[in-house]
């Protein structure tokens, strides 16, 4: 339980850490399959062939599941870390202060291909920048998100702290959203005729930004004084096996992966399905993701309410269900009898309440299964939770990067697009399978304690 009570300043200051890494993170799932696969519409250079590997995996898909595999290996040596420092100043917030530049150039030098054309050598480069991105931001966010059960001490103050966690992180995106936007106006503000230099620069400036916002939590939280945690003594393979032997974190696990699965699927695929099967400017990205955050926040009020009245599981059963069929729907952009504009803002104000409350609500599930194993093993593990968490989050998003990246041989251009509408036929299909895995979650009734979706049976 926290020392002293985390105020609500402080609160807002936590939230940011998540808007750094988010713009960061969303700026290599949206950018980086335009930026390398560009479509023939796009005014960029294409940088990667299209070459099959083994008959079946294309260069950008082998890549980006390179990178984060390397990465996913190292998230538990990063939480074993975390968990066992005896840093006076704390487990967590050294690690995080210390991620920030490298992540910063890094995430840069993605977007800085060897060669200025179609190459192999751009793949090796590409490769090289993403186990380094990846490895730096993962310093930051497994001790970060490992703050929330350790500053929080009730289930509702998990929900709301995660819920400002979520708003950080939509906030992320949509500026992770904006690239074309914000290189729009560098090009017309800078007088830059090139497209690309126009976007390498937006690029490097919104990854100054994020670092600098990153910053906040650095130096507003005293984590000595707002939370009270011991370090762990477990091993780091024993501690990895403790967590699986949680059977409620082993259902919440294989839906988070088939829910980022999805996510990534979208977000990589959003300004082709802007501009290719609609076909509308690329530069609505940016406004699509500000309506969707818009309308979520509306209901962030609702989604804390409901979670105290009827509990987290039916919210989130009926959130994947509900994007299972908007993905469904993806499938048949442009072919609906009704104006472009209109078939995509449907889709995007359908899509705000499942992304809003599968935003707060897992990462406060999450928390409670952390504490919930402290309380009853005296062993301070949250680091390594959520570790096992990002490193199945890091292989649902690359292997929906890499899925995305693989269906792009099938048809990414107007009138040769089928690649792009399979996209959401997988993204159904997934969402149906994190709906079937988390009803055998178990979730005791609201107001029977203060964690509350555990059960002595969790073990097995």
């Amino acid at each position: 339980m926290p020392v002293t009570k985390l105020p609500f300043s402080k609160q807002i200051a936590y939230a940011c850490g998540m808007i750094g890494w988010s713009i960061m993170t969303n700026i290599i799932i949206v950018m980086l399959p335009y930026f390398y696969l560009a479509p023939s519409n796009s005014g960029l250079i294409h940088l990667i062939p299209q070459l099959l590997l083994f008959g079946i995996f294309n260069i950008m898909s082998v890549v980006l599941t390179s990178g984060r595999l390397v990465d996913a290996v190292v998230d538990p040596f990063i939480a074993s870390l975390s968990d066992k420092s005896h840093n006076p100043k704390g487990r967590r917030i050294p690690f995080m202060k210390w991620a920030i530049l490298p992540a910063i150039i890094f995430c840069g030098l993605t977007f800085c291909p060897l060669v200025k054309a179609e190459s192999t050598y751009n793949a090796i480069w590409l490769t090289f920048t993403l186990i380094f991105f990846f490895m730096s931001v993962t310093a930051y966010i497994i001790p970060y998100n490992a703050l929330l059960p350790e500053l929080t001490s009730t289930s509702a103050e998990k929900v709301k702290l995660s819920s400002l966690q979520q708003v950080g992180f939509v906030i992320g995106i949509v500026i992770g959203a904006l690239v074309n936007n914000f290189a729009d106006l560098v090009q017309s503000s800078f007088h830059i005729t090139n497209r690309d230099t126009a976007v390498q620069d937006t690029i490097w400036g919104l990854c100054a930004f994020a670092g600098l916002i990153m910053l906040v939590p650095v130096f507003a939280i005293d984590e000595k004084k707002y939370s009270e945690s011991k370090p762990s003594h477990l091993p780091i393979f024993p501690a990895i096996r403790k967590t699986f032997s949680q059977r409620n974190f082993k259902y919440y696990l294989i839906s988070d992966f088939s829910f980022y699965m999805a996510l990534s699927i979208i977000s990589s695929g959003l300004l082709f399905f802007i501009t290719v099967l609609l076909p509308l400017p690329k530069s609505m990205g940016g406004l699509l993701m500000g309506v969707m955050v818009m309308v979520s926040l509306l209901f962030y009020p609702l989604i804390n309410y409901l979670s105290k009245k009827i509990g987290k599981k039916p919210i989130v059963l009926f959130s994947f269900a509900l994007l299972s069929l908007i993905f469904a729907m993806i499938y048949f952009l442009g072919k609906f009898p009704f104006l472009p504009e209109v078939q995509v803002y449907t889709l995007v104000i359908c899509a705000a309440f499942p992304l809003a409350s599968l935003g707060i609500l897992p990462n406060a599930i999450l928390a409670e299964i952390a504490e919930k194993d402290a309380i009853d093993t005296g062993e301070n593990n949250e680091g390594m939770f959520f570790a096992v968490k990002y490193l199945f989050v890091k292989l649902g998003q690359t292997l929906g990067i890499a899925l995305f990246a693989f269906l792009t041989v099938y048809g990414i251009d107007a009138g040769h697009d089928f690649g792009l509408r399979l996209n959401g036929i997988c993204g159904f299909a997934l969402c149906m399978v994190a709906f079937i895995f988390f009803t055998r979650f178990r979730e005791k009734k609201p107001g029977m304690g203060k964690v509350h979706d555990q059960s002595s049976a969790e073990h097995t």
